[in-house]
């Protein structure tokens, strides 16, 4: 196996993840442009989505996780693991088709009925996926895996399409997550060739168990914090609300999914490498942590100050109450990114323990949050007072990664970020400047008509404060030195 450093091995999965992030943000604007698809239809799939993902994750058990941190497991212990998995799909998939009524009675609308059986058929898939997927990232095959994420990506959301403008509503993003699923595994399965056997061996689950079960707690734990809203807001707000607040959490999420999903899915396969060295671990970590907090600090400040451009352009203006949802919660995007990479370090270190302790402090602050903002009024509070929560969530994380995981000073950690602090104050009075330019009236005297450039004028609106924050964050970047922490990131060096 040839050894591959950090930043190529990010390199390479980031021209992936990029390519699918381009490739899901046309889908999914052209998907919420089309007339065929209402805010009410996306709400029913963001509901049910709930349901679906926490089966999926308790189906995976930690396994995925535990097979890339054991070095010492065999081919024929993985095929063991593989046949008790496929086990576990059946079993998963079945339950999750009768639960179809108690689901659709919950929600208060037999549609789920229909809408579960046919997803339990992505579970199974999605279960049977686990362990090829873990070995192609144990054998850091990132190449492999990037190709499929595109051809995926476009396969799944190209049928999706197809199908509203053939007349079909919320059932197009059913198949597309059914062939999402389907297509994943096949792929995976025809690469890595794992054993299926009727008969498997207890003590190659066995093996893996000590570190499992803290990850499938962690794991259970962290998907209920991140997606427990869409359960409460459609079950107290309804389906229309959900569809307009997933809209924006779902922008937020862009970030995160798509800067710390391009490092994170690399860092524990190597990093793992040298578990009993945590101050290797830790100064690796940080020189990723200085990237994503620069970036994601001033992506959160865009989305806040352009929030009705984004969402207006991206989803047309039947989204409009998306907007003040997307502001409040743009102004995690800085926190959610860094500490959406937490989980890899604690995975690398060989403590899932303390990764559980710190997701059910998540869990409880998310809850907490949710229960506020819906007591008081609604989708805007609630996405308030989760903004409050996700910061308070940094700080704690990394207070039990740095000093009691990784045994490093948590001062140090939380100065090492002076600098960004500077530029983000920067970038924000840049914010504030930016939206007293009448970029309306700019068109108009240039002789536009307002009629005819109300998306232009979005657009417009949008680059200029793109520009003018760009200039604030560029500038900051340079006074304080930080632009050689981007540079050196993109110098994709084979490790010596």
């Amino acid at each position: 196996m040839k050894d591959i450093s950090i930043k190529k091995a990010a390199f390479i999965n980031a021209a992936a993840s990029y390519s699918c992030v381009i490739l899901q943000l046309v889908a999914n604007s052209w998907l919420a442009w089309l007339p065929g698809l209402t805010t009410s239809d996306f709400g029913i799939i963001a509901e049910v989505t709930f349901f679906t993902t926490f089966f999926t994750v308790v189906s995976n058990m930690g396994i995925g996780p535990a097979i890339i941190q054991d070095k010492t497991i065999t081919r024929d212990e993985i095929s063991d693991i593989f046949s008790f998995n496929f086990y576990v799909a059946i079993a998963v998939s079945a339950l999750f088709f009768l639960l179809g009524g108690p689901i659709a009675a919950f929600l208060n609308n037999p549609v789920y009925i229909g809408i579960c059986r046919m997803l339990s058929i992505s579970l199974f898939f999605h279960t049977m996926n686990i362990i090829p997927h873990s070995m192609l990232l144990k054998e850091k095959k990132f190449v492999m895996i990037g190709l499929r994420m595109i051809v995926v990506t476009v396969a799944s959301y190209g049928v999706a399409i197809a199908m509203v403008y053939m007349g079909f509503t919320y059932q197009a993003l059913v198949w597309q997550a059914i062939l999402f699923a389907f297509v994943s595994f096949v792929w995976n399965y025809a690469t890595t060739r794992i054993r299926l056997k009727l008969t498997f061996k207890i003590s190659s689950i066995k093996k893996i168990f000590s570190f499992s079960v803290f990850q499938m707690g962690y794991s259970i734990i962290n998907y209920l914090s991140r997606s427990i809203d869409n359960v409460i807001i459609g079950k107290f707000i309804g389906e229309e609300g959900l569809g307009i607040y997933d809209k924006a959490y779902k922008l937020t999420l862009y970030p995160q999914n798509n800067l710390t999903n391009v490092i994170t899915p690399t860092l524990h396969p190597i990093l793992s490498e040298h578990q009993d060295d945590k101050k290797y671990i830790y100064e690796k970590y940080m020189n990723v942590v200085k990237v994503l907090s620069l970036l994601g600090m001033f992506i959160g400040f865009y989305f806040c100050f352009a929030s009705r451009e984004i969402i207006t352009i991206m989803f047309s203006d039947k989204f409009a109450l998306s907007v003040p949802c997307l502001t409040w919660l743009s102004l995690s995007i800085w926190a959610q990114v860094i500490t959406a990479s937490a989980q890899a370090i604690f995975q690398s270190a060989g403590n899932t323990k303390y990764m559980f302790v710190s997701g059910l402090f998540t869990l409880i602050m998310t809850v907490g949050a949710i229960t506020a903002g819906a007591l008081m009024g609604g989708i805007v509070k609630i996405s308030f007072f989760l903004m409050i929560a996700f910061n308070v969530n940094f700080f704690v994380t990394y207070y039990i990664l740095v000093k009691y995981t990784l045994g490093m000073s948590y001062l140090d950690f939380l100065k090492r970020f002076k600098p960004d602090v500077i530029i983000a104050a920067m970038v924000a009075a840049a914010g504030l400047l930016s939206c007293l330019i009448p970029v309306d009236r700019i068109l108009v005297s240039m002789g536009l008509t307002y009629a005819a450039t109300s998306l232009l004028s979005l657009v417009a609106g949008a680059f200029v404060k793109g520009c003018i924050m760009g200039a604030a964050y560029i500038a900051g970047l340079i006074i304080f030195k930080q632009h050689k922490v981007l540079i050196d990131i993109l110098k994709s060096k084979r490790k010596k």
